[in-house]
């Protein structure tokens, strides 16, 4: 374990900010597969915690940050911006950006199915990092973290971002298209109270065009309009680069195999 803790090294680098307790940033990096296959004396613990708090910090540095940029801005439009930073494929980018993914510890399986690229799982890994940094070096440093990067991604999205949502522009074009109202319904849950995860579908008639996941019902139903616009060839400005091609084909493998399972 010495050497992973030495890794991290290279990371506090990147950063520029050096860890007061590196085995609290290694415990971001502890995905909980690796634990089913380590030793039973082990004393790691897995990132959910942390990711648990980053989620919450994140979303005040954010919340934050839009309030002070935007004093004539309306709390909805100050919302669609702010799910537009923190939305899973915005946060799995900037994992990807940190390099995130190569310090993750992972169980065999998680590794061998891809887990060290997986949208959901980078994801995750940023907001463990995040709850890590700011209990090591407290909110003053964590801001002067993060925005520099979100003032960048906020000009790049501001401007959709504050008009129309993915699933509001799915359903004006739909109904100016055929003139129906894309219909959403769960599909699955799972994950405990604090952190449940919601599947949600969309179709238009009696087609489904699109699942999407997240940690409300409207976070995921604003992933499954976005992935379909994509298969629309509507693809909405900040979701280019996202991996909608690759996460329709899985959510469409994970929905024939929930069929199968019924």
């Amino acid at each position: 374990m010495e050497h992973e803790l030495q890794t991290l090294k290279k990371l506090e680098e990147a950063v520029g900010v050096r860890f007061n307790e590196r085995a609290l940033l290694q415990r971001a990096f502890v995905h909980r597969s690796y634990l089913h296959e380590a030793d039973e004396d082990s004393e790691l613990q897995d990132n959910q915690r942390l990711e648990f708090l980053g989620d919450a910090v994140l979303s005040f540095v954010v919340s934050e940050l839009l309030f002070r940029r935007y004093p004539g801005r309306r709390e909805g439009e100050l919302t669609n911006l702010r799910s537009a930073l923190v939305k899973r494929e915005t946060l799995s980018r900037f994992a990807k950006e940190l390099g995130l993914g190569d310090y993750l510890l992972l169980g065999r399986g998680e590794e061998e199915s891809g887990g060290r690229s997986r949208h959901t799982t980078l994801c995750d890994t940023y907001e463990a990092f995040i709850g890590a940094f700011y209990l090591d070096q407290g909110i003053a440093a964590l801001r002067a973290f993060l925005e520099p990067r979100l003032i960048e991604e906020i000009g790049r999205v501001a401007q959709h971002a504050l008009t129309k949502d993915p699933k509001s522009r799915l359903q004006e074009w739909v109904q100016a298209a055929t003139g129906q109202t894309p219909r959403y319904r769960t599909v699955h849950t799972e994950g405990p109270d604090h952190a449940r995860l919601f599947t949600r579908q969309v179709t238009i008639g009696r087609q489904p065009y699109g699942v999407g996941q997240g940690q409300s019902k409207q976070e995921a139903e604003q992933a499954a309009a976005a992935m379909a616009l994509y298969r629309l060839g509507q693809t909405m400005p900040g979701y280019e680069d996202s991996g909608l091609a690759e996460e329709y084909e899985l959510a469409s493998m994970e929905m024939e195999e929930m069929k199968s399972e019924r």
